[in-house]
């Protein structure tokens, strides 16, 4: 009986954010392409790479979305990005480009209008590349181990957050960012009195300004795109708990409803480090 409950409530989550996410218009997943990129550099790869791979593809199958998977930086030309709705990293780290043109093609995929979605370690990825840093929010400072901990939804109207806990207790780790854009805007936190009372004096080293709560998930329109991004989804079997693929279905499902038709023509960089332009009223889609 267990069983047939949790297989029940498992689809009514997949199938809810389609109906709750809906920020700027319906999204059509028929016509959505998403890229997962899955390379990272030299240094620590997560385990979950393959599972999270394995989750996104099944729900483009029960969404009805397209779905891209490569390891292959040469993917990185406008001509071949143009065909993306978004683009997605699950727990990339370190350097994942092997040129700067490739950057340089990515970061005017973004100006162009499209779209980013990033899972767990994104913000261990190009830690050597400010705009990057920017983009995903900050950079990689330090995580506490694999426990339990709560994280407190912030911003429950946004609808991203539909359907999810007040209060998510969960296993995961704790992703600690430095650098942090002040662009972003944060859904969930971190309630860091909840984590083990060991780990309070490491973790008061790395809060910087930040208090009794930490950032967890949160969004942003930068520099043309629209990034979503959860520090959560350590575990390799986050990608099979229907609460943890709802959080991240509806961050896709905002982005994908953000992100229109490319237009290069909005695309100004001519190198990766192109000094940020903050765009006018009347430059915003």
């Amino acid at each position: 009986m267990k069983l047939l409950l949790s297989l029940a409530f498992f689809c009514f989550l997949l199938a809810a954010p389609c109906a709750s996410a809906q920020p700027a218009g319906k999204v059509n997943w028929k016509d959505v392409t998403v890229l997962v990129y899955t390379k990272n550099g030299k240094g620590y790869v997560h385990d979950n790479i393959p599972s999270a791979v394995k989750a996104i593809q099944k729900l483009g199958q029960e969404q009805g979305f397209k779905v891209d998977v490569t390891d292959d930086p040469a993917v990185f030309t406008e001509n071949k990005l143009k065909k993306y709705t978004f683009l997605l990293f699950p727990s990339t780290n370190n350097d994942v480009f092997d040129t700067d043109e490739q950057r340089l093609a990515f970061r005017r995929y973004i100006e162009a209008g499209g779209g980013f979605v990033g899972l767990h370690s994104v913000t261990g990825t190009e830690r050597n590349w400010k705009w990057f840093k920017m983009l995903v929010g900050g950079t990689f400072d330090w995580h506490v181990p694999f426990m339990s901990f709560k994280i407190n939804t912030i911003e429950p109207g946004h609808p991203t957050m539909q359907g999810l806990p007040t209060v998510w207790e969960r296993e995961d780790e704790c992703y600690f960012t430095k650098e942090m854009y002040p662009g972003i805007n944060v859904l969930m936190a971190h309630d860091l009195s909840s984590f083990d009372q060991k780990q309070q004096e490491e973790i008061k080293k790395h809060t910087g300004s930040f208090a009794n709560y930490f950032p967890a998930a949160w969004y942003q329109h930068f520099d043309g795109g629209t990034v979503w991004v959860t520090t959560l989804g350590h575990d390799k079997k986050s990608y099979q708990d229907p609460t943890y693929l709802r959080h991240v279905l509806q961050g896709m499902h905002f982005v994908a409803s953000q992100s229109g038709k490319l237009d290069f023509k909005k695309a100004y960089a001519t190198s990766r480090d192109t000094p940020l332009k903050f765009a006018k009223a009347d430059e915003i889609n």
